[in-house]
């Protein structure tokens, strides 16, 4: 199992450790669809108890990430495409709405950020600093909206599906386009066009969802 693990037998928050430990293996994609999370493996490798091990397995639960089947116990969930397109559609309509929002209040300092962010993304040489870049880019876009409900649900949704946004972005094209994209939303942004970066941000996803279906569906 690839995760990252530390000594951690005299840490109060074992728990939340072991938690973002997993978290990120799975986010990164290290732990694959289906994997299982044995328990009693995860915890020899933290130096713990399965109390903590447990703890966190339920809060990936929680967030989606990890489901509970019978003869199996706890594995990484998987999306169907029938689910990826209901929450790339969801998406679509709700980070269209926040970016709206967002670009008449946005700082000039937001936009520098959101430039270097893009910067990275399109001199990233790996899917993990991709989906790392992306992810910047595209919520430091969001952070002046002052919709706080609605960016706590973009992170949660974001957690579920990064690992997938990833392979997308190494499909074929699937770069060059998105870096053409992104500079079109920031355009859109510093010219202070709410409407048109809405616009732009919505197309983007759903362009993103079509090539992700095309890739689940072929599996």
């Amino acid at each position: 199992m690839q995760i990252d693990s530390i000594n951690i037998a005299q840490t109060a928050s074992a728990a939340t450790i072991i938690y973002e430990a997993l978290k990120k293996a799975i986010i990164e994609g290290q732990l694959a669809d289906g994997a299982p999370l044995r328990q009693d493996e995860i915890a020899k490798m933290f130096n713990t108890s399965r109390i903590p091990v447990r703890e966190a397995i339920t809060m990936l639960e929680q967030q989606g990430l990890v489901v509970t089947q019978r003869y199996k116990g706890a594995v990484v969930a998987g999306i169907s495409p029938d689910e990826a397109a209901e929450i790339w559609d969801f998406r679509a309509l709700v980070e269209g709405h926040v970016i709206e929002a967002a670009v008449p209040r946005m700082s000039d300092e937001t936009l520098e950020l959101a430039r270097s962010y893009l910067m990275a993304f399109s001199e990233g040489a790996t899917p993990v600093d991709w989906g790392d870049q992306n992810r910047k880019f595209h919520t430091i876009l969001y952070r002046d909206s002052g919709l706080f409900y609605h960016l706590g649900v973009i992170e949660k949704t974001l957690d579920r599906v990064d690992r997938y946004l990833r392979a997308q972005l190494a499909l074929s094209n699937g770069l060059a386009r998105a870096n053409r994209e992104h500079e079109a939303i920031l355009a859109a942004c510093e010219r202070r066009d709410a409407t048109r970066a809405a616009e732009l941000t919505r197309q983007h996803i759903l362009g993103a969802k079509t090539n992700l279906l095309d890739n689940l569906r072929k599996r």
